[in-house]
């Protein structure tokens, strides 16, 4: 069995299926091995690991950095969450574009996401534990963001009523409202 990749509406978005080994004792498997990334095209240097514990009902994002732009290997450790990337890179042909995918720790599956995009999750479960690698250090002040409502990009996210969200995202602007040199460059 090898670690599977799979194409999603975003090409530079991938849903990743690792092996998972299982018996009556649990299970195992490897959130990250480089080499075998690396054979799937991955070939980022992860610098930065991160862990959010959130209960259901919570939404965060849409967030992104621009001088320092974070590629994204995210995972469920504990919970199920519906896990959004949208294209927010100036000239690229999915510009606006969203992808999102229901990840847990039943399905063990895994969003990789490339600098440049904007990221979010909603959580589904009662609780639920996210852990993310990031390509590059998070930056404070090189943290912004995108209305997780924005009606442009049209997210389609299952809503149980109204999410929880922090002050700080409860302020952001829809795509329409950035300057566009606030966005990042696409470079193909």
């Amino acid at each position: 069995m090898a670690l599977r990749s799979i194409p999603t509406e975003i090409p530079d978005v991938r849903l990743i299926e690792p092996v998972v080994f299982g018996d009556n004792r649990g299970f195992f498997l490897e959130t990250y091995h480089q080499k075998k990334y690396e054979e799937l095209g991955i070939r980022d240097i992860f610098v930065q690991d991160n862990h959010s514990h959130s209960r259901k009902g919570v939404l965060r994002g849409l967030h992104y950095q621009l001088r320092y732009p974070q590629g994204k290997l995210i995972y469920v450790s504990y919970g199920t969450i519906f896990d959004v990337a949208v294209d927010i890179r100036r000239g690229s042909p999915t510009f606006g574009k969203w992808v999102g995918r229901i990840l847990s720790d039943r399905n063990h599956h895994q969003l990789y996401i490339p600098g440049g995009f904007a990221h979010g999750f909603y959580v589904l479960s009662d609780w639920a534990d996210v852990i993310y690698k990031c390509t590059a250090f998070y930056v404070p002040d090189d943290d912004f963001g995108i209305a997780w409502w924005d009606p442009t990009i049209n997210i389609d996210w299952p809503l149980e009523g109204q999410p929880i969200l922090s002050n700080k995202d409860r302020e952001l602007k829809p795509l329409k409202d950035i300057p566009e040199a606030m966005l990042p460059v696409y470079s193909p």
